[in-house]
């Protein structure tokens, strides 16, 4: 076992070997849009007109529309809701790169070598396909009666995977065997127990519905209890494994991610068949958690899959302009428990930027019950019937004393003024404050103080209570950083004015010197000095490109061009980044290699010839400034001045 970090050299042969344009295309058709660019409609936001580009040579990937771009991990990332490591590894599966993993001390976790979570995904696959097989079987009638009872039909098993594991103590065991897989490996799956006399199934006489992570992988497996003589739980899931941790894994995510990403909407409802209902029903947003509560880590699913950052979705407004775009919404039974579970996700209420929500039935029914009594509508009733969170857990605590006393409504006020004021968009908490008062039949500023001074008592104790949401600007940390200050990301329309002929000759300089280096000539290239660029952002890219201290190798081809950019990208920061991989893309005038290839000659030329301008230009004014009696001042700066004279004529002579 290994910890999580894959080893760098095997991250850049992932790089190196991905098909940008295979993988690109499989989501965006692609045209020609000039020399060595491919276009197409952007897959993250609506648009009409091509304005997504790639660079398959290069490795790269921008949309001048959103501003998003990237290399092919990060649209790995991004198109699959994926984390750096889970792209990389899909990527590598794909191309056939072995990965290797080295030793963190930054708390990754233990991740599986790359062999070994391969092994483990095929043994599940085979797991699975012999389940599903096994439901046709006359064995398993029990479970067909048990699906078509609760309103599912063979399509509907077919559709979520469902199977089911026949009684025998070595029947998936001995499949798994016959395949070669040693019992070091059936142990590690989680597929089979370990007892005295060796592996035997952990899985007998069940329903079996197959857990899936993000990107369809099935990673283990939960079991529900069919016959008298099971004495075991009435569910039984996968125990923790390398590819299995059911705190951060959902049930249906798989099916649902893309909805939930379009819908920026997520509907957490509490078991298999409940998931299954919702799909059914028209709610396709659905997922649960897998034998755990609702918890830290699946926040930080769910946030990655709606685009619910402060960096990717910004604070985006509902139409009728009252709040944060994006929904999370909760169900839970009506009973006592279902409350309590309902206060629980209260306390990761506010690690979403998105607004939450509870939806209750009741009767107490779950939205596999609610389907089989009132049908599909009833369920999609359920979830418009929605009520804030925020709204929920304070009634929640004022429901449980009698607030027709003065004794009743001081105590309600007490066990509800913490909610309100743990609120973190301060913007809220009066208009709650308010609603609380209707509720208690209390005077508006007896709430308000109270909740004011339970505001104070919590920041105390050093909970967070301060920062409200709306004050969050797009660029901050994405995860487990909402409080850090905002970056200003650059972009090229904010930086160059189209009307500005320097701006332009000096943007297309530097898309040409990372777009096509090997075009360049090294005495070209050479003679720019430090300071070549007008633009501030500009010299801000240059900077990082002369850090990078290997352009010239770019140039006489001893390295890669997509290489060299992801060496300038690696060093960059996070504020100039974006405006370097949106040069890296922009489009050149020019039809051919031979015509960029001429092209460039001008602009770097062109470029030069600013550049010695702009010196001749400041050395005048230095000598202006200079008195004359200063003679080895003076004179120096004589000498300078004829010496950028003479480089700006032999300029134009061989321009000419």
């Amino acid at each position: 076992m290994a910890q999580g970090l894959i080893r760098r050299s095997d991250v850049e042969l992932v790089r190196e070997r991905s098909r940008l344009d295979e993988v690109v295309g499989e989501h965006v058709t692609l045209r020609t849009g000039g020399i060595g660019s491919m276009k197409g409609l952007c897959p993250f936001h609506d648009e009409k007109t091509p304005s997504f580009n790639i660079r398959p040579q290069l490795g790269h990937w921008h949309c001048f529309g959103c501003g998003e771009g990237g290399d092919v991990i990060s649209f790995v990332q991004k198109i699959n809701h994926l984390s750096f490591v889970e792209a990389v590894e899909m990527l590598a599966g794909r191309y056939g790169v072995q990965l290797h993993y080295e030793e963190s001390t930054g708390g990754g976790g233990d991740r599986p070598d790359f062999g070994t979570r391969r092994r483990l995904l095929d043994a599940h696959a085979i797991a699975e396909e012999y389940y599903r097989e096994q439901l046709d079987t006359p064995a398993a009638e029990v479970g067909r009666r048990f699906l078509a009872e609760r309103g599912f039909d063979r399509a509907a098993a077919e559709r979520f995977g469902v199977g089911f594991a026949p009684e025998g103590w070595d029947s998936i065991t001995s499949v798994l065997r016959k395949r070669g897989f040693t019992e070091d490996e059936l142990t590690a799956s989680g597929i089979v127990s370990q007892g005295q006399r060796g592996v035997y199934d952990r899985f007998r006489g069940r329903l079996i519905w197959p857990i899936r992570d993000i990107t369809g992988n099935t990673i283990g497996f939960g079991a529900r209890r069919l016959l008298e003589s099971d004495q075991g739980p009435k569910y039984l899931n996968t125990p923790e494994t390398a590819i299995y941790h059911k705190s951060q894994v959902l049930y249906g995510l798989d099916l649902a991610r893309k909805d939930i990403s379009s819908q920026r909407r997520v509907v957490v409802v509490e078991g298999y068949t409940d998931v299954m209902a919702a799909h059914l029903a028209g709610v396709p947003t659905a997922v649960a958690s897998c034998g755990t509560a609702f918890g830290a880590e699946h926040v930080k699913v769910v946030r990655r899959v709606m685009g619910d950052s402060n960096r990717s979705a910004g604070l985006r407004l509902n139409t009728d302009g009252r709040g944060l775009s994006g929904e999370v919404i909760f169900t839970f039974d009506g009973d006592a428990a279902g409350q309590k579970a309902a206060l629980r996700a209260f306390e990761e209420d506010q690690k979403f930027v998105a607004q939450t929500y509870v939806a209750v039935e009741p009767n107490g029914m779950d939205p596999c019950d609610l389907r089989i009594s009132q049908g599909d509508q009833a369920v999609m009733d359920l979830i418009d019937s929605r009520k804030p969170m925020f709204e929920f857990a304070i009634r929640s605590a004022i429901s449980q004393v009698d607030l027709d006393t003065v004794e009743g409504q001081v105590t309600a006020l007490r066990m509800a003024a913490p909610v309100v004021a743990s609120i973190r968009d301060r913007a809220m908490r009066p208009e709650y404050a308010r609603r609380l008062s209707g509720w208690l039949g209390m005077d508006e500023r007896t709430v308000l103080r109270a909740v004011h001074d339970a505001a104070r008592s919590e920041g105390r104790t050093g909970r967070h209570v301060e920062e409200p949401l709306s004050t969050q600007r797009p660029g901050t940390q994405a995860e487990g950083a909402d409080d850090s200050p905002a970056i200003p990301m650059a972009r090229l329309a904010d930086v160059v004015s189209p009307r500005d002929p320097v701006g332009q000759v000096e943007t297309q300089s530097l898309a040409v010197m990372l777009q096509a280096p090997q075009l360049l000539s090294t005495e070209t290239v050479g003679a720019l000095p430090d300071d070549a660029f007008h633009v501030p952002a500009l010299q801000g890219v240059w900077d990082v490109m002369l850090a990078a201290g290997t352009l010239l190798d770019a140039v006489i081809g001893t390295l890669h061009p997509a290489r060299y950019l992801e060496q300038v990208m690696e060093i960059a920061g996070e504020t100039v980044r974006p405006l370097i991989v949106e040069i890296a893309n922009l489009d050149l005038p020019a039809r051919d290699e031979a015509g960029l290839k001429r092209l460039a000659e001008s602009l770097l030329a062109r470029l030069s010839e600013l550049s010695i301008t702009r010196e001749y230009s400041v050395l005048k004014q230095r000598l202006q400034r200079t008195d004359p009696s200063d003679g080895e001042r003076y004179q120096e700066i004589l000498t300078r001045l004829a010496q950028v004279q003479d480089k700006r004529r032999a300029l134009r002579q061989a321009d000419d």
